[in-house]
C-alpha cells in the first residue's frame, strides 16, 4: 500500500479549488492546496470582485447628475483614480486573507508555488524562496482557471489585458478596447463612467456575441447613449498598434474597407480567455486535453482515474458560482459518499455593463431553432420609475421565451437597472420548470421593475 502525503491535492486556489478543498476536509480528508499567486483566484484577485467595485465607482458620475432632478444641488466632484485603485486593491487583499484564514480553520494546508505534474500522483512545486519540492496525493483536483488572450496583431504587445486594468499607474483619458464580449463591454462602461473617452471595437454588427439578439441590441443602444464610441464590423487582420512616447495609435479597417485611425493613452485587449494549462505538464500524468481544455466526465473525472478537474480549465461554463458548485459536488461525491452532479442546463449569468444585462436559459434564436412554431415570446420595454423625474433616455427591456400550450418558460432575459439582482430570483422559476401561468398567479410588488415580469401579456 502506497503512503501518500495527502488524500487530496488541489492545484489552484480559486473558487472551484477552495470550495473543493474545504468541503473535502470537512468530510475528513487530509487536504493541501497549491497556489502560485494570492489565494482567491481570478474572480477575487483580478475579475468579478475588483471589477464590480469599479462598476459601483463609475455609477456616481451619473448619480450626481440624476440627483439634481430630485432636488439636490449640483455636485462639483473630482475623480481620484489612485485612491480608487489602491482602495480596491486593499479590499482584494483583505478578501484573500479571509480565504487563507478559512483554509486554516478547515485544516487545509496551503502550499505556495507553481505546480507541475511528475506523474499521476506526484506534483513538483516550484517556489523561488523555498526551492522545489515534490508532493504526492491519492487524488488530485485541477482547478487552475483561465487566462486572458490577446489577438494576433502588429504591436499587440503594447496592449494590456483585463488583469492589468486594475493596476494602471495613471488613469487613461483615452482608452481603446478590442473585443465586444462581456469583459470589453463592462470595462467600456466602467471607464466611460469614470471620465475616459472610450472607443470599443468589435468584429460583429452587435456586441455580446452568443447572447439573445434583443439583449445585444438593447445593451448596444444603451452604451452608445452613454457616449461610448463604437466601431463595428472590424477586420481583425487589419489591426496595427504603434507607440510614440506615451501615446498609442491604433489603425484598422472595417468590412467596407474604410480605414480608422486614432490615438489613445491605453489599449485593452479583451478578446477572450483560455484554460491556464501550458505549464502543468498534463502529459506526464496522462490527462487528455481537447480543444485546449481538460476533457472531463459528468463527475468531473479526467482520462486519468485519480485526477479530476473543475472550473474554467474545463471550459464548460466559465462562471465562478459554477466552479464553486462543481468543486463542492466533487468533494461530496468522493469524500462525503453523496454522489451528485451539477446540471449546466439553466445557469443565470449577468453582464455588468451599463446598462446591465442578465439572462438564463435559451435565446430566442436557439429556442426557435429547437422548437419552431411552439415558441411564444412575451416582451416589454419601458422606463423604470427611478427615471421618471430624470431627463435621460433610460429604458429597461424584459423578455420571456415560452414553448408549447402550457407555455413552459425556457428563456428569461433583461436589460436595465438591477437586472442581475432580479434575474437571480427569476432563476428559481426556470430551475423548477415553471410556466408563464406561475408568474401570472404570483402577486407582484408595486411599484418595482421586477413586477413587469408578472404582468406580461
Amino acid at each position: 500500500m502506497i503512503n501518500f502525503d495527502y488524500d487530496l491535492l488541489v492545484i489552484g486556489a480559486g473558487g472551484g479549488g477552495l470550495s473543493a478543498a474545504k468541503r473535502a476536509a470537512l468530510h475528513g480528508a487530509k487536504v493541501a492546496i497549491i497556489e502560485s499567486d494570492r489565494v482567491g483566484g481570478t474572480c477575487v484577485m483580478r475579475g468579478c470582485a475588483p471589477k464590480k467595485l469599479m462598476v459601483y465607482a463609475s455609477h456616481f458620475s451619473r448619480l450626481y447628475r440624476d440627483a439634481e432632478s430630485y432636488g439636490w444641488s449640483a455636485v462639483d466632484s473630482i475623480f481620484n483614480w489612485g485612491k480608487l485603485r489602491d482602495t480596491v486593491q486593499k479590499e482584494i487583499l483583505h478578501q484573500s486573507e479571509v480565504h487563507i484564514s478559512s483554509l486554516t480553520k478547515n485544516k487545509v494546508q496551503l502550499i505556495s508555488g507553481f505546480a507541475q505534474f511528475i506523474d499521476a500522483h506526484t506534483v513538483e512545486v516550484s517556489n523561488l524562496n523555498e526551492g522545489d519540492r515534490q508532493v504526492t496525493a491519492k487524488t488530485i483536483l485541477i482547478a487552475v482557471g483561465g487566462e486572458p488572450l490577446k489577438p494576433d496583431a502588429t504591436g499587440i504587445e503594447y496592449a494590456i489585458t483585463s488583469e492589468k486594468m486594475f493596476l494602471l499607474p495613471t488613469f487613461p483619458q483615452r482608452l481603446a478596447i478590442i473585443g465586444g464580449g462581456y469583459v470589453g463591454v463592462e470595462f467600456a462602461g466602467i471607464m466611460n463612467g469614470l471620465g475616459a473617452e472610450v472607443t470599443l471595437t468589435i468584429l460583429d454588427e452587435y456586441i455580446l456575441s452568443g447572447f439573445d439578439r434583443d439583449v445585444r441590441i438593447n445593451v448596444q443602444e444603451g452604451i452608445i447613449e452613454r457616449g461610448i464610441n463604437l466601431k463595428t464590423n472590424v477586420d481583425p487582420t487589419s489591426f496595427k498598434i504603434t507607440k510614440v512616447k506615451d501615446e498609442l495609435t491604433i489603425t484598422f479597417s472595417d468590412c467596407d474597407r474604410q480605414k480608422h485611425k486614432f490615438t489613445v493613452d491605453a489599449i485593452l485587449a479583451a478578446t477572450g480567455r483560455k484554460p491556464n494549462l501550458s505549464k502543468l505538464g498534463l502529459e506526464n500524468a496522462g490527462v487528455k486535453v481537447g480543444d485546449e481544455a481538460i476533457a472531463v466526465k459528468a463527475d468531473n473525472s479526467t482520462s486519468q482515474s485519480n485526477i479530476y478537474a473543475v472550473g474554467d480549465c474545463t471550459d464548460r461554463i466559465n462562471l465562478t458560482p459554477v466552479a464553486i458548485a462543481e468543486g463542492r459536488a466533487f468533494a461530496d461525491t468522493l469524500y462525503g459518499h453523496k454522489p451528485r452532479y451539477i446540471s449546466h442546463r439553466y445557469i443565470p449569468s449577468a453582464v455588468f455593463s451599463q446598462p446591465e444585462a442578465a439572462t438564463i436559459g435559451l435565446t430566442q434564436e436557439k429556442a426557435e431553432e429547437l422548437y419552431g412554431e411552439a415558441v411564444k415570446i412575451y416582451s416589454n420595454k419601458f422606463s423604470p420609475m427611478f427615471y421618471s423625474l430624470i431627463d435621460a433616455k433610460q429604458k429597461t427591456f424584459i423578455k420571456l421565451i415560452t414553448i408549447g400550450e402550457e407555455e413552459r418558460i425556457v428563456g428569461i432575459h433583461m436589460v436595465g437597472k438591477d437586472a442581475a439582482e432580479i434575474m437571480q430570483g427569476m432563476a428559481i422559476v426556470m430551475t423548477m420548470g415553471g410556466c408563464k401561468r406561475d408568474l401570472d398567479n404570483t402577486m407582484s410588488i408595486h411599484p418595482t421593475t421586477a413586477e413587469e415580469f408578472f404582468t406580461l401579456d
